[in-house]
């Protein structure tokens, strides 16, 4: 009776074996899914390829986390001197079972270890990597950018250009200057006068020599043309481009004595505007040149190339005031025109352009 009462049961669905079962399926599927999350790779605090790699750097040196930078360092040194490859002897306390190869490994981890955490920067990295294991992208992100981000301060890159960009400067400005004196010894006139000058002053009067003392007339052709060269160098003042070589005007005394240019700039310009705006004082002969060279857009140099006749030529044009410059541009615009058309050089090339054009290689002349 009663197994008859339990097979009755069993068929209904609300109890019997058939509702154990359907009770017992979900936690076979928590345990496989459970199972599954726990097979899976956990992160590691310790990275292949990354400062001591498997190896704890505090490890490798026998200090804490918390050891201060001279116990790093005292530990370094002791491990260095045991397993340095020119001071490994096997055998000895503490390296037993090393061989030299094995050795060689260890001074190399040894080394790697030190470099690691004895830098503030890097050992603090290193310890967040041993903190937080999962950020693992993070890690090899920062190692690699401390890797290769260049040792060197760019400060002292950056001078050391400034400083090389003022020698070449220097020297190329020297060369100019010599090539400048070197053509004005070869011009009559400018040798004519330094001859004079020598003669006039002694260093040219040739003294008969005996003995071991005598000179030959090459040797003496020589200290003529050092003396000639000596005076062109003293009495002519080359402006321009090939002006004498300033210290003050390479690239790295410009930047040392900026504050000082700008200051005097500043009280330059706030006087300028008091005098000449404010109180309406009349231009000197300085402030004249300036405007005319502001209104020529010449700079410093160019302007002092110049020769005197043609600044005084502008100051008695009144060229400072804007109406007469105005005039004055206007005069040498047309000037170079009627210049250029009656050019037998512009006119051959304005006729090769109107019968030939560019696209041949014949010429006509007149």
């Amino acid at each position: 009776m009663e197994m008859a009462a339990i097979k009755q049961r069993s068929p209904g669905g609300g109890g019997g074996f058939a509702g154990c079962q359907r009770t017992v399926t979900p936690w076979w599927r928590l345990a496989v899914l459970l199972f599954s999350v726990s097979s899976l790779p956990t992160a590691a605090a310790l990275l292949e390829g990354l400062y001591c790699g498997t190896e704890v750097c505090y490890d490798v040196l026998g200090v804490t986390r918390e050891a201060p930078k001279a116990e790093i360092a005292r530990a370094y040194r002791q491990l260095a001197r045991r397993y340095h490859p020119d001071r490994f002897r096997p055998g000895e306390p503490g390296t037993e079972g090393d061989t030299k190869e094995s050795a060689q490994k260890k001074f190399l981890l040894i080394v790697t270890a030190y470099e690691t955490l004895k830098d503030e920067d890097t050992r603090r990295d290193y310890d967040y990597m041993l903190d937080h294991p999962e950020e693992y992208y993070q890690h090899y992100y920062a190692y690699y950018r401390r890797q290769l981000t260049p040792k060197v301060d760019v400060r002292v890159v950056i001078l050391v250009t400034i400083c090389a960009i003022s020698i070449f400067q220097y020297y190329s400005w020297h060369s100019s200057y010599n090539e400048a004196i070197n053509y004005l010894v070869t011009v009559p006139k400018y040798r004519i006068q330094a001859t004079e000058i020598a003669k006039q002053q002694g260093l040219l009067n040739r003294t008969k020599e005996k003995g071991k003392n005598r000179r030959s007339k090459e040797e003496i052709r020589e200290q003529e043309e050092e003396v000639i060269r000596d005076i062109i160098k003293t009495k002519i003042d080359i402006k321009g481009g090939y002006q004498k070589p300033n210290l003050s005007d390479i690239l790295l005394c410009q930047i040392v004595l900026f504050p000082y240019y700008l200051t005097n700039y500043i009280h330059w310009y706030v006087t300028w505007i008091y005098r000449f705006t404010i109180c309406r004082e009349e231009y000197g002969t300085e402030e004249k040149l300036y405007v005319i060279r502001r209104y020529m857009k010449m700079s410093q140099s160019q302007f002092d190339s110049l020769d005197e006749h043609s600044k005084q030529s502008f100051l008695e044009k009144q060229l400072w005031i804007k109406e007469n410059y105005e005039v004055y541009k206007k005069e040498q615009e047309e000037e170079m025109k009627i210049k250029m058309a009656t050019d037998p050089r512009m006119k051959r090339y304005r006729r090769w352009m109107k019968n030939e054009g560019p696209g041949r290689l014949t010429f006509i002349d007149d």
